[in-house]
């Protein structure tokens, strides 16, 4: 190597060294999983609009110390089409659910008191099970501990609820199921 880039990748290394050093590791111990299926598996057909389409049942654990709420968002980057995606369909929005809750039973009815309900993308509050028009589509459950309650927010859709959270999140938990008719 010769003596200019050895000065440049040193002049680089003093750059950037400081700046990693300085990023915060945030490990992720938060936990969603499924009885019904598992991570990266196929949703069973009862919980889509072939079937009853009522909610998968969740369980959670690892919520970190500090949390005062957790937000579950669940949604479908693929639609309308996986080979050319357009949009993310918005399947479930909730928030506020206390943050030593477990998870959620198959088909919940009466959601944790305090538990807030943001809309769907079919303009309404509650699951709305995976209904692809085509192909196979990952279906994202998104679970955020955050640092406090949320104000109520009435029934705010997702991009609302999740400006509401900005600054507050200090977890997540991702589980991705898939779906095709």
């Amino acid at each position: 190597m010769n003596a200019a880039r050895r000065l440049r990748s040193a002049v680089l290394f003093s750059l950037l060294f400081p700046l990693v050093w300085s990023m915060e590791v945030h490990a992720v111990n938060m936990v969603i999983q499924s009885p019904a299926f598992a991570e990266g598996g196929a949703i069973p057909a009862r919980y889509t609009c072939d079937g009853e389409d009522i909610s998968p049942p969740l369980r959670w654990e690892g919520v970190p110390e500090g949390a005062r709420s957790l937000v579950l968002i669940v949604d479908d980057p693929d639609a309308p089409d996986p080979a050319a995606p357009k949009m993310v369909w918005v399947h479930w929005v909730l928030y506020n659910l206390p943050p030593n809750s477990k998870g959620l039973e198959e088909g919940v009815k009466a959601l944790p008191p305090g538990t807030g309900q943001g809309l769907n993308d079919w303009k309404r509050t509650g699951w709305g099970g995976p209904c692809p028009p085509v192909g196979r589509h990952r279906y994202f459950f998104k679970l955020y501990a955050l640092d406090r309650v949320l104000p109520d927010l009435g029934t705010p859709t997702k991009a609302e609820l999740l400006k509401a959270m900005e600054g507050h999140v200090l977890d997540e938990a991702v589980l991705m199921g898939t779906y095709a008719h």
